[in-house]
């Protein structure tokens, strides 16, 4: 299901693309093939002033006695039309205009240029897009690997040493307070604890399979199969709000030492929003239980 979704989502952003990119070749917006015919002035033997509408535009030349190409620098003032098409000329170098000289008349020192032509402007950017997030996925997975080993670690040793029933027992009250309906030894408070755990600490992905482990046992309580239990509502909006102590492992990837002046808000944010959801899913499960008594 989440894969159509996405690729509805990329097909859609192709075809959106596709229509602007034909609605700008129609309107030929970035002007394609207009030539602009201007007198100039020599600076140097490779240096020229260009003469546009009274506007004294700064170009180069590739060699001294070469006026084959001209090479207009960006960082000055230039006309709109110039500084957009620029900015999405498809040449890599974007700090220079590489404008091709149609006609020279050296007598009248004028000359006439042709601008690099702009083409699917859209369907280039949603591509390069798709390229970006790619490679950006890679290295980000690539460098959570050392932060979720060491974390996923940890948790294994907790368990295995027995600190995880330690810590069951140590916020028991709590859990039977959110989750009265599961009996005091089933298994299934164990997987919630290892995921709040992981979900306090920041590790949303090493939250994920203890998360799905408990939703089954859950179902396994279930006398509904149908329907999702107020447990199961409760752990979801548990899952969904939760109150992060530390950073996500994420966002420390990219953001790296700088993420510590989120720590604060994150820890505020994420308690309100917690608050919450306990709120709601508890006035919920008290209706739904108003309700089946009065049927």
């Amino acid at each position: 299901m989440l894969n159509t979704l996405w690729a509805g989502l990329i097909i859609s952003s192709i075809l959106f693309a596709l229509g602007f990119d034909l609605q700008d070749e129609w309107n030929n917006t970035y002007a394609n093939g207009q030539h602009y015919e201007m007198p100039y002035q020599i600076i140097s033997s490779t240096q020229i002033t260009l003469n546009h509408d009274n506007k004294m535009i700064r170009a180069s030349l590739p060699s001294a006695d070469s006026f084959g190409q001209i090479i207009i620098p960006v960082d000055q003032p230039l006309p709109p039309l110039w500084m957009r098409i620029a900015k999405q000329q498809s040449a890599r170098n974007k700090q220079q205009l590489r404008a091709k000289l149609i006609q020279h008349q050296p007598q009248a020192h004028r000359l006439t240029l042709l601008l690099p032509e702009v083409h699917w402007v859209k369907i280039r950017a949603v591509t390069q897009a798709a390229f970006d997030m790619a490679e950006f996925a890679v290295k980000l997975a690539i460098g959570l690997i050392g932060v979720m080993a060491l974390w996923l670690g940890l948790m294994k040793i907790a368990e295995q040493s027995g600190l995880i029933n330690h810590f069951v027992k140590l916020i028991r009250p709590l859990l039977h307070w959110l989750f009265p309906d599961i009996p005091k030894d089933h298994p299934a408070l164990g997987s919630i604890s290892l995921n709040l755990a992981a979900n306090v600490l920041g590790l949303g992905n090493a939250a994920t399979p203890m998360g799905i482990k408990a939703m089954q046992q859950l179902q396994e309580l279930n006398t509904q199969k149908d329907q999702a239990s107020d447990a199961m509502c409760m752990f979801l909006a548990l899952n969904t709000s939760s109150v992060q102590l530390l950073p996500p492992v994420t966002l420390i990837a990219i953001m790296g030492t700088q993420v510590g002046e989120l720590i604060i808000p994150i820890i505020l944010a994420t308690s309100a929003s917690t608050i919450t959801a306990v709120i709601a899913a508890k006035t919920f499960a008290r209706r739904s239980r108003s309700c089946n008594t009065q049927l």
